[in-house]
């Protein structure tokens, strides 16, 4: 599907095809594991901090795992993907959730969006698209995320020279680092090995932006 989607100049297409082909009974979601990413889950409980009076945006939501977990921190939550079946589904799967579910386009996400989110949660997404446009989508993530606010990122990593051969595309470090622009700060970037896993290697990166007038660290 990725490969039909790409070829025929539309590299995000396939994700609707996927989740209403697996909504059909035709075929599983790959990275649907019925919970949230343990990757994430082990970040947020040592970085646990209540969430009462604060935004949080969940990046390519799926069916609603992580989103659901975001807003058990007391979150003010949005969870979008580009697929409008998933959507449905996350909805489905959480009745009476207080998590705002809706069909939404990171490439073009809503000028109201813009630094709008103190936290923002991206696992997996970036990986999932080929380049281009996945350097648009690390240029539009970095913009979604409020003075003071936070940027999570959890990735596939790789060597500049290793080859892939995806979906999923495993990120580079300098992929990783060019997350810190437009006014982001790193604040930890870690290279995690997981031999448990067929691809053993994840990014598990953490950007802040500064408030405005606060020294640069």
């Amino acid at each position: 599907m990725a490969a039909e989607s790409i070829a025929a100049g539309d590299p995000t297409g396939w994700f609707e095809r996927l989740y209403a082909a697996a909504e059909a009974g035709e075929t599983a979601v790959p990275w649907d594991r019925g919970e949230p990413s343990r990757f994430f889950t082990q970040w947020a409980v040592t970085r646990a901090r209540a969430g009462a009076g604060q935004r949080a945006v969940v990046v390519g939501c799926g069916l609603g795992d992580d989103a659901e977990f975001v807003a058990g921190f007391g979150f003010e939550t949005v969870a979008f993907d580009i697929s409008p079946t998933a959507i449905a589904t996350a909805r489905r799967r959480f009745p009476g959730s207080a998590v705002r579910y809706q069909t939404a386009d990171l490439l073009d996400p809503p000028p109201e969006w813009h630094q709008a989110y103190d936290l923002v949660v991206e696992s997996l997404i970036l990986q999932a698209l080929p380049d281009p446009p996945r350097r648009d989508a690390i240029a539009r993530l970095g913009g979604l995320v409020a003075p003071g606010g936070t940027l999570i990122v959890i990735a596939r990593a790789r060597e500049p020279e290793q080859a892939v051969h995806g979906p999923p595309w495993a990120l580079t470090r300098a992929e990783i680092d060019a997350l810190g622009g437009g006014g982001l700060e790193p604040v930890t970037i870690e290279d995690l090995t997981d031999s448990q896993m067929p691809w053993p290697r994840r990014w598990r990166a953490e950007f802040r932006r500064p408030l405005p007038g606060s020294a640069r660290t």
